[in-house]
């Protein structure tokens, strides 16, 4: 199969059906093998029924149904498990990505051998201050934090070679650091295409501001697990060995001074009068948290790297 395309979505029932055309006629005009998968992430409106419609009419259509809504990284993460096509191409489903992009995602793939394109959303149409300012403040950041020189790590519209959806586990809301993940894996060849960003045809965003916050925290979150994820000993150990031993030096030190002024006649007051003593008792206390939490963290990644965080109520056509 030459192309699969993921859609996660949330109520965008008005949209489905004229994506799916589209989608469709770009694929038979170029002669493609295709299959678009919709994941509906607990959508509350009748898109499901839509999507049951579209695969009755269409066997190349594949649905997947969760039991609630669990997030877009959870929908691309159960769409990367089924999708089999040669290039898997993801896109938003509120009509804002252009299916007319395909062909060259695709020819970028498997004629130029990117591991992965991320779509650039150069001229934007949405709200200046509370998506475009955000965003490339978003975009700057992450581009600090990560080494991808990327304009757009947050468009929906990307193109994947299959071994890298198969490869990268998405989960929490990392969606948005997909090509980092990527990197992460050892996939470094990843480039980036200016698409077209078409206005909101129908309903209103799933997204506020606070996926701005998200973000930021997810940047934090993904900085840390790029250096860390597979190592969490490293870094708590190491912080915690470190001030386990400031705890216990400067304890050994209030105690021999205690002692050294008795011994010679000094006045002295309690070692619990001495601030010192709570700061090296502090420090102590906070060193063992710190290396138990990396002792348990190597035992979560061991029994737990695989644990699905979703539920499929129903598939269609697999």
């Amino acid at each position: 199969m030459d192309i699969s395309v993921v859609i996660p979505l949330l109520n965008e029932e008005e949209s489905l059906q004229e994506l799916h055309d589209w989608i469709a006629k770009v694929m038979q005009s170029n002669r493609y093998l295709y299959e678009i998968i919709f994941i509906d992430d607990g959508s509350t409106d009748t898109s499901w029924s839509v999507i049951e419609k579209l695969s009755s009419e269409n066997n190349a259509v594949k649905g997947i149904r969760f039991q609630k809504n669990f997030g877009k990284s959870q929908a691309l993460d159960a769409g990367f498990e089924m999708a089999k096509g040669d290039v898997v191409i993801t896109m938003d489903a509120d009509l804002q990505d252009n299916p007319d992009e395909i062909p060259e995602l695709y020819d970028l793939i498997i004629k130029e051998d990117f591991d992965l394109i991320s779509g650039w959303k150069k001229k934007r149409y949405d709200n200046v201050v509370t998506k475009n300012i955000p965003s490339k403040l978003f975009n700057a950041a992450a581009r600090k934090t990560s080494g991808l020189k990327l304009h757009d790590f947050n468009c929906g519209l990307k193109a994947y070679k299959n071994l890298v959806i198969k490869t990268v586990k998405v989960s929490g809301e990392m969606h948005r650091y997909i090509p980092v993940l990527a990197k992460n894996e050892g996939f470094t060849k990843i480039g980036e295409k200016v698409v077209q960003h078409q206005a909101r045809k129908y309903g209103v965003t799933k997204f506020g501001m606070d996926r701005f916050v998200n973000g930021f925290l997810d940047l934090i979150t993904i900085s840390f697990l790029s250096k860390f994820g597979k190592r969490p000993m490293h870094f708590f150990g190491l912080w915690g060995t470190f001030m386990f031993l400031f705890g216990t030096t400067s304890a050994f030190y209030i105690g021999l001074l205690k002692i050294y002024k008795l011994y010679n006649g000094i006045k002295t007051i309690l070692v619990t009068d001495n601030p010192w003593f709570f700061i090296a008792l502090t420090s102590m206390v906070l060193g063992t948290l710190l290396f138990l939490a990396g002792f348990i963290g190597e035992l979560i990644i061991k029994t737990k790297g695989n644990e699905k965080h979703y539920s499929v109520k129903e598939k269609l056509n697999f």
